[in-house]
């Protein structure tokens, strides 16, 4: 039997001798993210991909060349299609700018989007180790307030090192 809860599955199955366990399954950023993913997204993230790199900039290069140049008549006058000031290739690149930008907002919405994935996963680990930290406390007779105090200590004397000019030192891992 499996329950999901939380977006983790919990897998209940019966070993023999009838005794059961119990398979937490953590999930992976990637994977709940590959999973929200549609072909709209792999395409538009394909394009902002390729937008961003040199070869980009290189076929626009020749591309702008070659317009220009056939287009001041270099190759002949018949081959002049949009001749000076180019108001054809203003209004392509124009378009293009326009459909660039959207896509590169597209990525970035998904970028934020991944992000918030990857916070709930962090706070969901988080908060898994903190459950079992003071479980695993109580079982050793340990006094959750009393290391809570510890960890608040430790928490404000790394973040007085961290300022400037402070002249606190770090925490020393041996020290805790």
């Amino acid at each position: 039997m499996t329950v999901h809860s939380g977006g983790r599955a919990f897998r209940s199955s019966s070993a023999p001798g009838g005794t059961h366990r119990l398979d937490l399954r953590l999930r992976h950023e990637q994977l709940v993210f590959a999973k929200m993913r549609t072909s709209q997204d792999r395409i538009a993230d394909a394009i902002t991909a390729f937008a961003g790199t040199m070869g980009f900039v290189y076929v626009h290069a020749v591309w702008f060349a070659v317009w220009i140049a056939l287009n001041l008549g270099l190759f002949g006058s018949g081959a002049v299609f949009d001749p000076y000031p180019f108001g054809l290739l203003t209004m392509i690149v124009s378009l293009e700018a326009i459909f660039l930008s959207t896509f590169v907002m597209v990525s970035q919405n998904r970028q934020a989007a991944r992000e918030n994935v990857r916070a709930d996963l962090d706070f969901e680990t988080n908060l898994r180790a903190e459950v079992w930290a003071v479980h695993i406390g109580k079982a050793l007779g340990l006094n959750p307030e009393e290391i809570e105090r510890h960890v608040q200590e430790i928490i404000q004397q790394s973040k007085s090192a961290m300022e400037p000019g402070s002249g606190v030192q770090p925490v020393d891992p041996e020290t805790l």
